[in-house]
Protein backbone atom coordinates (compact mmCIF):
# COMPACT_ATOMS: atom_id res chain seq x y z
CA UNK A 1 0.00 0.00 0.00
CA UNK A 2 1.37 3.39 -1.02
CA UNK A 3 1.27 6.20 1.52
CA UNK A 4 0.65 8.94 -1.03
CA UNK A 5 -1.54 9.13 -4.11
CA UNK A 6 -2.16 11.75 -6.77
CA UNK A 7 -5.69 12.33 -8.01
CA UNK A 8 -5.54 14.04 -11.42
CA UNK A 9 -7.83 14.88 -14.29
CA UNK A 10 -6.88 15.56 -17.91
CA UNK A 11 -9.02 17.31 -20.54
CA UNK A 12 -10.46 14.95 -23.16
CA UNK A 13 -10.07 16.07 -26.78
CA UNK A 14 -11.44 13.09 -28.72
CA UNK A 15 -12.42 10.23 -26.41
CA UNK A 16 -11.70 9.26 -22.82
CA UNK A 17 -10.77 5.70 -23.83
CA UNK A 18 -8.09 6.84 -26.29
CA UNK A 19 -6.67 9.31 -23.76
CA UNK A 20 -6.60 6.54 -21.14
CA UNK A 21 -4.71 4.27 -23.56
CA UNK A 22 -2.17 6.99 -24.28
CA UNK A 23 -1.71 7.62 -20.56
CA UNK A 24 -1.23 3.90 -19.86
CA UNK A 25 1.31 3.60 -22.68
CA UNK A 26 3.28 6.63 -21.56
CA UNK A 27 3.40 5.49 -17.93
CA UNK A 28 4.41 1.92 -18.81
CA UNK A 29 7.19 3.11 -21.14
CA UNK A 30 8.60 5.96 -19.05
CA UNK A 31 7.63 5.23 -15.44
CA UNK A 32 6.69 1.56 -15.31
CA UNK A 33 6.93 1.43 -11.49
CA UNK A 34 4.09 3.97 -11.07
CA UNK A 35 0.70 2.34 -10.29
CA UNK A 36 -2.09 3.85 -12.39
CA UNK A 37 -5.88 3.51 -11.99
CA UNK A 38 -9.02 5.10 -13.40
CA UNK A 39 -10.89 7.24 -10.88
CA UNK A 40 -14.55 6.84 -11.73
CA UNK A 41 -16.34 10.14 -11.13
CA UNK A 42 -20.07 10.25 -11.91
CA UNK A 43 -21.91 12.89 -13.94
CA UNK A 44 -22.82 15.27 -11.16
CA UNK A 45 -25.12 18.25 -11.24
CA UNK A 46 -23.07 21.22 -12.42
CA UNK A 47 -25.23 24.15 -11.38
CA UNK A 48 -24.01 27.65 -12.19
CA UNK A 49 -20.51 29.03 -12.49
CA UNK A 50 -21.18 31.27 -9.48
CA UNK A 51 -22.22 28.28 -7.39
CA UNK A 52 -19.06 26.39 -8.39
CA UNK A 53 -16.84 29.34 -7.50
CA UNK A 54 -18.67 29.78 -4.20
CA UNK A 55 -18.09 26.09 -3.49
CA UNK A 56 -14.30 26.52 -3.67
CA UNK A 57 -13.95 27.68 -0.06
CA UNK A 58 -16.25 24.91 1.17
CA UNK A 59 -14.21 22.30 -0.69
CA UNK A 60 -10.95 23.49 0.84
CA UNK A 61 -12.33 23.61 4.40
CA UNK A 62 -14.18 20.32 4.11
CA UNK A 63 -11.19 18.49 2.62
CA UNK A 64 -8.95 19.56 5.49
CA UNK A 65 -11.65 18.67 8.00
CA UNK A 66 -12.50 15.22 6.61
CA UNK A 67 -8.83 14.32 6.12
CA UNK A 68 -8.10 15.50 9.67
CA UNK A 69 -10.86 13.33 11.20
CA UNK A 70 -9.64 10.35 9.15
CA UNK A 71 -6.10 10.79 10.48
CA UNK A 72 -7.37 11.35 14.03
CA UNK A 73 -9.24 8.02 14.03
CA UNK A 74 -6.25 6.23 12.53
CA UNK A 75 -3.93 7.59 15.24
CA UNK A 76 -6.45 6.53 17.89
CA UNK A 77 -6.43 2.99 16.49
CA UNK A 78 -2.63 2.90 16.60
CA UNK A 79 -2.61 4.18 20.20
CA UNK A 80 -5.17 1.60 21.35
CA UNK A 81 -3.33 -1.26 19.63
CA UNK A 82 -0.01 -0.13 21.09
CA UNK A 83 -1.47 -0.09 24.62
CA UNK A 84 -2.63 -3.68 24.23
CA UNK A 85 0.66 -4.73 22.63
CA UNK A 86 -1.04 -5.69 19.38
CA UNK A 87 -0.57 -4.60 15.79
CA UNK A 88 -3.10 -2.56 13.85
CA UNK A 89 -5.39 -4.58 11.64
CA UNK A 90 -5.58 -3.51 7.99
CA UNK A 91 -7.97 -0.57 7.60
CA UNK A 92 -10.96 -1.33 5.38
CA UNK A 93 -14.16 0.07 3.96
CA UNK A 94 -16.88 -2.59 4.17
CA UNK A 95 -14.18 -5.26 4.16
CA UNK A 96 -12.23 -3.74 1.25
CA UNK A 97 -8.69 -2.42 1.99
CA UNK A 98 -8.66 1.37 1.84
CA UNK A 99 -6.12 1.52 -0.98
CA UNK A 100 -8.26 -0.86 -3.05
CA UNK A 101 -11.34 1.22 -2.25
CA UNK A 102 -9.56 4.31 -3.59
CA UNK A 103 -8.16 2.68 -6.72
CA UNK A 104 -11.50 0.96 -7.52
CA UNK A 105 -13.74 3.76 -6.35
CA UNK A 106 -17.43 3.52 -7.21
CA UNK A 107 -19.91 6.29 -6.38
CA UNK A 108 -22.66 5.37 -3.88
CA UNK A 109 -25.77 6.68 -5.59
CA UNK A 110 -28.07 5.60 -2.75
CA UNK A 111 -26.10 7.61 -0.20
CA UNK A 112 -25.30 10.61 -2.37
CA UNK A 113 -27.80 11.03 -5.26
CA UNK A 114 -25.97 12.51 -8.25
CA UNK A 115 -28.87 14.84 -8.99
CA UNK A 116 -28.35 16.64 -5.67
CA UNK A 117 -26.61 20.03 -5.85
CA UNK A 118 -22.86 19.77 -5.26
CA UNK A 119 -23.07 21.97 -2.16
CA UNK A 120 -25.74 19.68 -0.72
CA UNK A 121 -23.48 16.65 -1.23
CA UNK A 122 -20.49 18.44 0.34
CA UNK A 123 -22.60 19.61 3.30
CA UNK A 124 -23.98 16.09 3.77
CA UNK A 125 -20.46 14.65 3.90
CA UNK A 126 -19.33 17.35 6.33
CA UNK A 127 -22.30 16.79 8.68
CA UNK A 128 -21.82 13.02 8.69
CA UNK A 129 -18.09 13.25 9.46
CA UNK A 130 -18.68 15.96 12.10
CA UNK A 131 -21.10 13.63 13.90
CA UNK A 132 -18.50 10.85 13.88
CA UNK A 133 -15.89 13.26 15.26
CA UNK A 134 -18.27 14.28 18.08
CA UNK A 135 -18.91 10.61 18.91
CA UNK A 136 -15.15 10.00 18.91
CA UNK A 137 -14.59 12.81 21.41
CA UNK A 138 -17.25 11.43 23.79
CA UNK A 139 -15.95 7.85 23.58
CA UNK A 140 -12.30 8.84 23.99
CA UNK A 141 -13.17 11.07 26.96
CA UNK A 142 -15.00 8.18 28.65
CA UNK A 143 -12.06 5.84 28.04
CA UNK A 144 -9.47 8.40 29.19
CA UNK A 145 -11.47 9.07 32.38
CA UNK A 146 -11.13 5.41 33.42
CA UNK A 147 -7.45 5.42 32.46
CA UNK A 148 -6.88 8.53 34.58
CA UNK A 149 -8.48 6.85 37.60
CA UNK A 150 -6.25 3.82 37.11
CA UNK A 151 -3.17 5.98 36.68
CA UNK A 152 -3.99 7.76 39.93
CA UNK A 153 -4.26 4.40 41.72
CA UNK A 154 -1.01 3.19 40.14
CA UNK A 155 0.78 6.33 41.26
CA UNK A 156 -0.39 5.66 44.80
CA UNK A 157 0.81 2.08 44.52
CA UNK A 158 4.17 2.86 42.93
CA UNK A 159 5.09 6.23 44.43
CA UNK A 160 7.42 6.76 47.36
CA UNK A 161 6.37 5.89 50.90
CA UNK A 162 5.61 9.57 51.46
CA UNK A 163 2.63 9.44 49.09
CA UNK A 164 1.75 5.85 48.18
CA UNK A 165 -1.11 3.78 49.53
CA UNK A 166 0.15 1.88 52.56
CA UNK A 167 -2.71 -0.60 52.94
CA UNK A 168 -0.95 -3.44 51.10
CA UNK A 169 2.21 -2.98 53.20
CA UNK A 170 0.53 -3.31 56.60
CA UNK A 171 -0.63 -6.59 58.10
CA UNK A 172 -3.14 -7.02 60.95
CA UNK A 173 -0.40 -8.11 63.37
CA UNK A 174 1.48 -4.84 62.75
CA UNK A 175 -1.31 -2.75 64.26
CA UNK A 176 -2.21 -2.42 67.94
CA UNK A 177 -5.58 -0.84 68.64
CA UNK A 178 -7.19 -0.81 72.08
CA UNK A 179 -9.09 1.52 74.37
CA UNK A 180 -5.90 3.44 75.20
CA UNK A 181 -3.21 2.32 72.74
CA UNK A 182 -2.85 2.88 69.00
CA UNK A 183 -0.20 2.33 66.35
CA UNK A 184 1.07 5.11 64.10
CA UNK A 185 3.00 4.72 60.84
CA UNK A 186 6.06 6.92 60.42
CA UNK A 187 7.84 7.60 57.12
CA UNK A 188 11.54 8.10 57.90
CA UNK A 189 14.22 9.25 55.41
CA UNK A 190 16.65 6.40 54.82
CA UNK A 191 19.61 8.41 56.07
CA UNK A 192 17.72 9.23 59.33
CA UNK A 193 16.83 5.71 60.45
CA UNK A 194 19.41 5.62 63.23
CA UNK A 195 18.13 8.97 64.45
CA UNK A 196 14.57 7.62 64.43
CA UNK A 197 15.44 4.47 66.38
CA UNK A 198 17.34 6.45 69.00
CA UNK A 199 14.74 9.18 69.46
CA UNK A 200 11.19 7.94 68.79
CA UNK A 201 10.67 6.81 72.38
CA UNK A 202 11.39 10.33 73.66
CA UNK A 203 9.40 12.38 71.12
CA UNK A 204 6.57 12.47 73.67
CA UNK A 205 5.49 10.73 76.86
CA UNK A 206 3.69 7.40 76.98
CA UNK A 207 5.43 5.82 73.95
CA UNK A 208 5.72 2.04 74.29
CA UNK A 209 9.45 1.21 74.50
CA UNK A 210 10.92 -0.85 71.65
CA UNK A 211 7.57 -0.80 69.84
CA UNK A 212 8.93 0.48 66.50
CA UNK A 213 9.26 -2.05 63.70
CA UNK A 214 10.34 -1.50 60.10
CA UNK A 215 7.71 -2.69 57.61
CA UNK A 216 9.09 -1.57 54.26
CA UNK A 217 11.85 0.40 52.59
CA UNK A 218 12.15 2.07 49.19
CA UNK A 219 14.84 4.21 47.54
CA UNK A 220 14.09 7.24 49.70
CA UNK A 221 12.24 6.24 52.84
CA UNK A 222 11.64 3.52 55.42
CA UNK A 223 8.23 2.79 56.97
CA UNK A 224 8.16 2.21 60.74
CA UNK A 225 5.40 1.51 63.24
CA UNK A 226 5.27 3.03 66.71
CA UNK A 227 2.77 2.24 69.49
CA UNK A 228 1.72 4.81 72.07
CA UNK A 229 -1.19 6.09 74.13
CA UNK A 230 -3.86 7.65 71.95
CA UNK A 231 -4.06 10.83 73.99
CA UNK A 232 -0.47 11.84 73.07
CA UNK A 233 -0.74 11.02 69.35
CA UNK A 234 -1.12 14.65 68.21
CA UNK A 235 1.87 15.73 70.28
CA UNK A 236 3.93 12.87 68.81
CA UNK A 237 2.99 13.90 65.25
CA UNK A 238 4.08 17.48 65.89
CA UNK A 239 7.42 16.56 67.43
CA UNK A 240 8.11 13.93 64.77
CA UNK A 241 7.50 16.48 62.00
CA UNK A 242 10.00 18.90 63.61
CA UNK A 243 12.67 16.18 63.37
CA UNK A 244 11.86 15.40 59.70
CA UNK A 245 9.71 12.30 60.29
CA UNK A 246 6.31 12.12 58.59
CA UNK A 247 3.49 10.37 60.43
CA UNK A 248 1.03 9.14 57.81
CA UNK A 249 -2.70 9.14 58.46
CA UNK A 250 -3.71 5.51 58.31
CA UNK A 251 -6.53 3.39 59.64
CA UNK A 252 -6.28 -0.33 59.08
CA UNK A 253 -9.54 -1.66 57.65
CA UNK A 254 -9.77 -5.04 55.92
CA UNK A 255 -13.15 -3.98 54.51
CA UNK A 256 -11.74 -0.77 53.01
CA UNK A 257 -8.74 -2.65 51.63
CA UNK A 258 -11.01 -5.24 50.00
CA UNK A 259 -13.17 -2.42 48.63
CA UNK A 260 -10.12 -0.76 47.04
CA UNK A 261 -9.09 -4.07 45.53
CA UNK A 262 -12.56 -4.56 44.04
CA UNK A 263 -12.56 -0.98 42.71
CA UNK A 264 -9.21 -1.62 41.03
CA UNK A 265 -10.45 -4.85 39.42
CA UNK A 266 -13.61 -3.10 38.25
CA UNK A 267 -11.63 -0.23 36.71
CA UNK A 268 -9.28 -2.65 34.96
CA UNK A 269 -12.26 -4.51 33.53
CA UNK A 270 -13.97 -1.24 32.53
CA UNK A 271 -10.77 -0.06 30.83
CA UNK A 272 -10.44 -3.21 28.76
CA UNK A 273 -14.15 -3.20 27.85
CA UNK A 274 -14.01 0.44 26.78
CA UNK A 275 -10.73 -0.08 24.90
CA UNK A 276 -12.14 -3.02 22.92
CA UNK A 277 -15.39 -1.16 22.23
CA UNK A 278 -13.59 2.04 21.18
CA UNK A 279 -11.19 0.10 18.97
CA UNK A 280 -14.00 -1.72 17.18
CA UNK A 281 -15.89 1.57 16.76
CA UNK A 282 -12.77 3.27 15.35
CA UNK A 283 -12.21 0.54 12.77
CA UNK A 284 -15.83 0.78 11.63
CA UNK A 285 -15.98 4.57 11.58
CA UNK A 286 -12.63 4.91 9.85
CA UNK A 287 -14.18 3.03 6.94
CA UNK A 288 -17.18 5.38 6.94
CA UNK A 289 -15.01 8.50 7.09
CA UNK A 290 -12.66 7.19 4.40
CA UNK A 291 -15.61 6.41 2.12
CA UNK A 292 -16.97 9.93 2.71
CA UNK A 293 -13.51 11.36 1.97
CA UNK A 294 -13.27 9.54 -1.37
CA UNK A 295 -16.75 10.72 -2.36
CA UNK A 296 -15.64 14.20 -1.44
CA UNK A 297 -12.54 13.78 -3.64
CA UNK A 298 -14.80 12.77 -6.53
CA UNK A 299 -16.81 15.98 -6.05
CA UNK A 300 -13.59 17.94 -5.89
CA UNK A 301 -12.20 16.42 -9.11
CA UNK A 302 -15.49 17.13 -10.87
CA UNK A 303 -15.79 20.74 -9.65
CA UNK A 304 -12.15 21.63 -10.34
CA UNK A 305 -12.27 20.02 -13.78
CA UNK A 306 -15.35 22.04 -14.76
CA UNK A 307 -13.73 25.25 -13.49
CA UNK A 308 -10.52 24.47 -15.36
CA UNK A 309 -11.75 22.88 -18.62
CA UNK A 310 -15.26 24.30 -18.98
CA UNK A 311 -18.54 22.76 -20.10
CA UNK A 312 -19.75 20.26 -21.05
CA UNK A 313 -17.81 18.02 -18.62
CA UNK A 314 -15.15 16.19 -20.63
CA UNK A 315 -12.21 14.96 -18.61
CA UNK A 316 -10.40 11.79 -17.60
CA UNK A 317 -9.78 11.27 -13.86
CA UNK A 318 -7.03 8.96 -12.67
CA UNK A 319 -5.17 7.93 -9.53
CA UNK A 320 -1.39 7.48 -9.54
CA UNK A 321 1.12 6.52 -6.86
CA UNK A 322 4.53 7.63 -8.17
CA UNK A 323 7.67 7.16 -6.12
CA UNK A 324 9.53 10.31 -5.10
CA UNK A 325 12.19 9.71 -7.76
CA UNK A 326 9.53 9.31 -10.46
CA UNK A 327 7.48 12.41 -9.63
CA UNK A 328 9.15 14.74 -12.13
CA UNK A 329 8.93 12.17 -14.92
CA UNK A 330 5.22 11.53 -14.26
CA UNK A 331 4.49 15.27 -14.18
CA UNK A 332 6.12 15.60 -17.62
CA UNK A 333 3.98 12.74 -18.97
CA UNK A 334 0.76 14.32 -17.64
CA UNK A 335 1.64 17.74 -19.03
CA UNK A 336 2.43 16.20 -22.40
CA UNK A 337 -1.10 14.73 -22.55
CA UNK A 338 -2.75 17.99 -21.59
CA UNK A 339 -3.76 20.62 -24.16
CA UNK A 340 -3.06 23.80 -22.21
CA UNK A 341 -5.27 25.83 -24.56
CA UNK A 342 -8.29 24.21 -22.95
CA UNK A 343 -7.08 24.19 -19.38
CA UNK A 344 -7.85 27.80 -18.49
CA UNK A 345 -11.43 27.95 -19.70
CA UNK A 346 -12.89 29.82 -16.75
CA UNK A 347 -9.70 31.04 -15.10
CA UNK A 348 -9.54 34.78 -14.63
CA UNK A 349 -6.81 36.23 -12.41
CA UNK A 350 -9.14 36.07 -9.41
CA UNK A 351 -10.02 32.46 -10.07
CA UNK A 352 -6.35 31.47 -10.37
CA UNK A 353 -5.97 32.39 -6.71
CA UNK A 354 -9.05 30.39 -5.79
CA UNK A 355 -7.82 27.36 -7.70
CA UNK A 356 -4.38 27.60 -6.12
CA UNK A 357 -5.96 27.60 -2.68
CA UNK A 358 -8.25 24.74 -3.62
CA UNK A 359 -5.84 22.37 -5.28
CA UNK A 360 -2.66 23.26 -3.48
CA UNK A 361 -0.38 23.06 -6.53
CA UNK A 362 -3.24 23.37 -9.04
CA UNK A 363 -1.91 26.59 -10.51
CA UNK A 364 1.47 25.05 -11.36
CA UNK A 365 0.10 22.43 -13.74
CA UNK A 366 -2.16 22.65 -16.80
CA UNK A 367 -4.36 19.92 -15.31
CA UNK A 368 -6.20 19.24 -12.05
CA UNK A 369 -4.02 17.59 -9.41
CA UNK A 370 -4.15 17.11 -5.66
CA UNK A 371 -2.56 14.67 -3.22
CA UNK A 372 -4.07 12.14 -0.83
CA UNK A 373 -1.79 11.23 2.06
CA UNK A 374 -2.25 8.14 4.20
CA UNK A 375 -0.31 9.20 7.30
Amino acid sequence: MASRYWVVSLPVQSSASSLWSRLQDSISKNSFDTPLYRFNTPDLRVGTLDSLLALCDDLLKSNNFVEGVSNKIKRQIEDLERISGGESTALTVDGVPVDSYLTRFAWDEAKYPTMSPLKEIVDSIHVQVAKIEDDLKVRVAEYNNVRSQLNAINRKQSGSLAVRDLSNLVKPEDIVTSEHLLTLLAVVPKYSQKDWLSSYETLTTYVVPRSSKKLHEDNEYALYTVTLFGRVADNFRTNAREKGFQVRDFEYSPEAQEGRKQDLERLLQDQETLRASLLQWCYTCYGEVFSSWMHFCAVRVFAESILRYGLPPSFLAAVLAPSVKSEKKVRTILEGLCDSRNSNFWKSEEEVGAMAGLGGDADTHPYVSFTINFV
